[in-house]
């Protein structure tokens, strides 16, 4: 392991994060004249100022990452600027939060999770609300993706951070040979998608600030709002297609976005098709669509077939992708589909999105794993591989797949009986722990709309759920078995 070159990378981020997350809103509110440019500004020099003294001391400084490092990096990157991402919110006077809840709302921004201890979003600072909205942003590519496009240049090796943040089974697709390279081609991606869909919002009726503000937390699969309503503010049908069509595209591997973008002469889309884990995905969508619109349809729960089908779908592709936008009351449904929502979400977006959950390729793999067991019964000495197209899996693969669902399984359960210890009901624990741990954001009970009644303990608790989903629980439980740190 390989300290000083740790906290020299940590330094770098911290420098980056304080520019990039700071800056930005600080000229919103110039421009805005609401009054948060001095905390924005301060925000900035404490970030920044520590991260230029801890990469000044370590500078010199230039060894080559391992394994064991990058899973520290990936850890403390996500701890580390989730935590001083917290400075602006608990610096302004528009808004009364304690440290906890500063700390919370920047997590769950950062992690894209997008549950929120804020009320009255209506009435705050435009700056502010910027703010929110760009955590999320930044999250749901990753930091770390700018960072691996820039630290090469520094002379600082990067895919033993790649490997850690990716840490879910990975399709055999070589981007392109380059990791600063790729990275910086994903990265044009996603402000390519995040424009179009700023714009898309523009034409279909919210004014220019929303609308780039919804392209931010919509494309980073984040779902927090400049209204408390979230988009149903708008009781706007476009908005909510253009919402669901861009939550899609979100949702999909971006391996699969970046061979369109690199075949732009061939403008094919083919491989889409191709993708097993896309065509499960699409699958699900539909398979899940279609039993929520029927249930509301013969519940009667809405006065037209049009508002059940509109309503419907977009929850739907909202909570299974794990973004987390609502135009509805969905607490006030059948009691069979707000539980049907939670597991969708537990299901999640695609792996190499900006999703949560648990991702479709395992699922798909667990399934597949399931149908092979069931054949084993009735010819016990038969060979069966687990296919994905027409690549063989091999079966370390599908063992690391069982492996992290049962850490899954058993993280999540800890995390719920830690919440029924502090006095929550079984709905509302239940739920909140699913929310946080797949980066959904809204759950049940008293926490459909905010988290804000929760206990301090609480919310620490799901701030730890929030880390483990965005870092696929492996990541940071890696880090407290003895062996990662014997020599």
């Amino acid at each position: 392991m390989h300290p000083f070159s740790i906290i020299r990378i940590i330094g770098i981020l911290l420098m980056i994060f304080s520019l990039l997350g700071n800056l930005p809103p600080l000229l919103v509110s110039l421009f805005y004249k609401d009054g948060m440019a001095t905390d924005f500004l301060t925000a900035c020099l404490i970030i920044f100022t520590p991260g230029c003294l801890l990469w000044a001391l370590t500078a010199r400084r230039n060894n080559e990452l391992t394994n064991r490092d990058g899973f520290l990096v990936v850890t403390l990157f996500w701890a580390v600027l989730g935590s001083a991402g917290c400075l602006p919110f608990w610096l302004s006077e528009s808004i009364t939060l304690s440290l906890t809840d500063a700390v919370f709302e920047s997590v769950s921004g950062l992690t894209t999770t997008g549950a929120t201890v804020i009320s009255g979003l209506d009435n705050l600072p435009k700056s502010l609300l910027f703010y929110r909205q760009m955590l999320q942003w930044m999250g749901g590519m990753g930091i770390i993706v700018l960072a691996l496009a820039l630290l090469p240049m520094l002379g600082i090796g990067g895919m033993q951070l790649y490997r850690a943040e990716s840490p879910g089974p990975i399709k055999d697709t070589k981007l392109v040979p380059r990791l600063a390279e790729t990275a910086k081609n994903l990265w044009y991606i996603y402000l390519t998608l995040t424009a179009a869909c700023a714009l898309s919002y523009w034409l279909a009726g919210m004014n220019l600030f929303d609308a780039i503000c919804h392209s931010f937390s919509t494309i980073a699969i984040g779902g927090f709002s400049t209204h408390d309503d979230s988009l149903g503010y708008f009781q706007n049908p476009l908005v909510e297609a253009v919402a669901v069509l861009f939550m899609f595209i979100a949702g999909v591997n971006f391996a699969l976005h970046f061979m369109t973008w690199s075949r732009k002469k061939e403008s094919t889309v083919r491989h889409y098709f191709q993708d097993s884990e896309f065509r499960f995905y699409g699958f699900i969508l539909l398979l899940v669509s279609f039993a929520t619109v029927s249930v509301l349809l013969i519940s009667g729960t809405y006065g037209s077939a049009d508002e059940a089908l509109i309503k419907g779908i977009f929850q739907v592709v909202s909570f299974a992708t794990t973004t987390g936008f609502t135009t509805a009351d969905f607490n006030s449904w059948p009691l069979f589909l707000p539980y049907v929502l939670l597991y969708a979400a537990i299901i999640g977006a695609c792996a190499g999105s900006t999703g949560g959950g648990m991702k479709v390729i395992r699922i798909l793999l667990i399934f597949k794993q399931g149908i092979r067991e069931v054949q084993r019964l009735i010819h016990p000495r038969a060979v069966i591989p687990i296919k994905l197209g027409r690549k063989v899996m091999p079966d370390r693969v599908v063992d690391s797949v069982w492996g992290f669902f049962a850490v899954y399984v058993m993280a999540y359960m800890f995390m719920l009986l830690a919440l029924l210890a502090t006095g929550l009901d079984i709905i509302t624990a239940f739920s909140a722990v699913g929310a946080c741990i797949n980066n959904l954001g809204p759950g049940l009970a008293e926490v459909s709309q905010n988290y804000a009644d929760l206990n301090l303990t609480t919310k620490w608790i799901l701030c730890l759920a929030m880390l483990l989903g965005r870092l696929e629980v492996f990541t940071f439980l890696v880090l407290i078995t003895p062996m990662f740190w014997k020599r």
